[in-house]
């Protein structure tokens, strides 16, 4: 499953993203950057908890409120929820530097494949792993969400099925602390189901759509993991996580986490000032001043998240048509947009060339269109846009196009890139910033873009956000925001998770995503250099890279 990012900095180390290459920073590359490839390896400062001090406030920032806690829900499927949800929720794998998954026994003592035909899967949740209130996690929640999630209730706004639209059934196991899901049809990613950015909530929060939707907008109701919710402080914008009375895991060493409303250019300041301990760093301006900083570190480790142009396809949409979006595509110079923003960032500036794959990540490889003006304004001109002056018309109307993106600086440069590009071939970008509150539930969900900049954050089971994204089915939005989509690309997108070999796979998903770039659906433009400054007394934390973090061990050195 992907979630969704407004910002291309990371203040939070958010989700990972299962890769198998080599490749990290070194102190050689501080005046140059770190590689662009996702590594094995993570920079956060690892201490035993014998040398951290007890006690003490993690304060981060964030750029708006949540719009919805419950980040199953279309409202809440965006990073910043999943950094809030993260040390509150359960999840059933772990994940290490180098991406290999291990089962996450404070909730689950064993999850096991236990068939193939049909499939299932058996999990056995811990004894002791109770939610906030003190209730036990049982096998009816798992139940309660796979319903949720099945698709079968279309009165539930789901942000993915998840593979639950596969499942057929869900059943007590030997006791209420095991649940067996058997699926009526094969399913890739079974692993994620639970796990990267698809938190369990409970089944108060997934029984009836109108819990699903509505129960967990103002709070979370409730929770389970080191943390809960201490409050929401909506007039300061300040959300703080206090630790959980009941956790039956390890003691926290952190006291709590305080999660700030501030906008892009503010962070940094914020650091500077002592008023936050952690940011994403934006550019080489900001890498500089932060390394300049008393008392800043700064670590690296490529990150899972990566920024994009989504158009709109929607019927009437000025780029309702296939050959239109597809030739504007190829207008767009991504190597330039790639040495613009991140070099001084990265040793060796590229563009992100799959939708599926982050670089370094096994199964990665170029399957874009790539980049060729002549050939756009050809095949504008076959389509029957012509030149008028410096912008192309057809039919009266001219071919003028709105770019909708959160109001921060990076995102602003690469749009003016862009519109220089598309100037090129008679192609008019108006640019538009929106603030980071209802950036996603007032523009992007309801398609107000012609084409859209935002971050997908992936996690360890990319095939399980192709039908999220690239499958089109009117009728169940999920994370497919512009609208495009064929029946020849949901049969290869179904084909593809039912593969259980991972080999063929790879195969299948590098088809889907040359089809998702011949569908003109979107175009990957860079993956995060993932260089974060924080605190140099912070420990465990920073630029987790592909690694979960473990919100019991963070803390200050002594």
């Amino acid at each position: 499953m992907r979630i969704r990012s407004m910002t291309t900095r990371l203040a939070i180390p958010l989700v990972i993203v299962s890769v198998i290459a080599a490749g990290c920073a070194s102190d050689e590359d501080a005046e140059t950057g770190g590689s662009a490839a996702i590594g094995t390896t993570s920079d956060i400062n690892p201490k035993d908890v014998s040398e951290l001090r007890d006690g003490g406030n993690l304060r981060l920032a964030i750029s708006a409120l949540p719009q919805n806690w419950n980040a199953l829900h279309n409202d809440g499927n965006d990073a910043e929820t999943a950094a809030l949800l993260r040390p509150t929720m359960p999840r059933a794998f772990k994940t290490d530097a180098a991406a290999n998954l291990s089962v996450n026994t404070d909730f689950f003592t064993d999850i096991q494949l236990t068939g193939t035909d049909p499939q299932q899967v058996t999990y056995t949740i811990n004894p002791k792993a109770v939610w906030s209130d003190g209730t036990p996690i049982s096998w009816e929640d798992i139940q309660s969400q796979a319903t949720a999630l099945s698709g079968a209730d279309k009165a539930y706004l789901i942000a993915n099925n998840s593979g639950f639209d596969r499942v057929e059934k869900v059943e007590r196991g030997v006791d209420d602390k095991q649940a067996i899901i058997t699926f009526k049809e094969h399913y890739a990613d079974w692993r994620g189901q639970f796990a990267g950015n698809s938190f369990l909530f409970p089944k108060s929060a997934t029984s009836t759509a109108e819990a699903f939707n509505k129960s967990q907008v103002d709070a979370l109701r409730l929770s389970a993991g080191p943390f809960i919710v201490q409050s929401v402080d909506r007039a300061q914008g300040r959300v703080v996580l206090a630790r959980n009375p009941k956790w039956w895991g390890d003691t926290p060493k952190l006291d709590t986490f305080t999660f700030s409303v501030l906008s892009s250019e503010a962070t940094l300041p914020a650091l500077q000032n002592n008023e936050i301990d952690a940011v994403g760093l934006a550019n080489r301006d900001e890498l500089k001043t932060a390394r300049s900083t008393p008392g800043i570190a700064i670590r690296r480790a490529p990150g899972n998240s990566w920024s994009h142009l989504t158009f709109n396809g929607a019927p009437g949409s000025i780029l309702a048509e296939q050959g239109v979006r597809v030739a504007i595509s190829k207008a767009i110079d991504r190597q330039g947009i790639a040495n613009a923003i991140q070099n001084g960032l990265v040793a060796d500036p590229k563009p992100l060339n799959n939708h599926v794959f982050l670089a370094g990540q096994k199964g990665y490889q170029d399957n874009s269109l790539g980049f060729d003006p002549t050939a756009a304004a050809q095949e504008l001109d076959a389509l029957g846009w012509k030149l008028n002056g410096d912008v192309r018309e057809k039919d009266g109307r001219k071919l003028e196009i709105r770019d909708v993106m959160y109001n921060q600086d990076v995102w602003v440069q690469i749009a003016q890139i862009i519109q220089q590009n598309l100037a090129q071939i008679g192609v008019k970008l108006n640019i538009e910033t929106k603030p980071g509150a209802g950036f996603f539930t007032e523009n992007i969900q309801p398609g107000n873009f012609d084409v859209g900049q935002w971050s997908w954050v992936g996690d360890p089971f990319p095939l399980s956000s192709l039908t999220q994204i690239y499958g089109y089915y009117p009728d169940d939005l999920q994370g497919n925001y512009g609208r495009i989509g064929s029946p020849e690309l949901n049969a290869l997108i179904e084909q593809t998770i039912s593969e259980l070999d991972p080999a063929k796979a790879i195969e299948l998903a590098n088809q889907v995503d040359r089809k998702v770039f011949e569908e003109g659906h979107s175009i990957p433009l860079l993956q995060s250099p993932g260089n974060v400054a924080v605190r140099d007394t912070l420990a465990n934390y920073g630029a987790a890279g592909l690694a979960s973090l473990d919100y019991t061990k963070i803390g200050f050195v002594k």
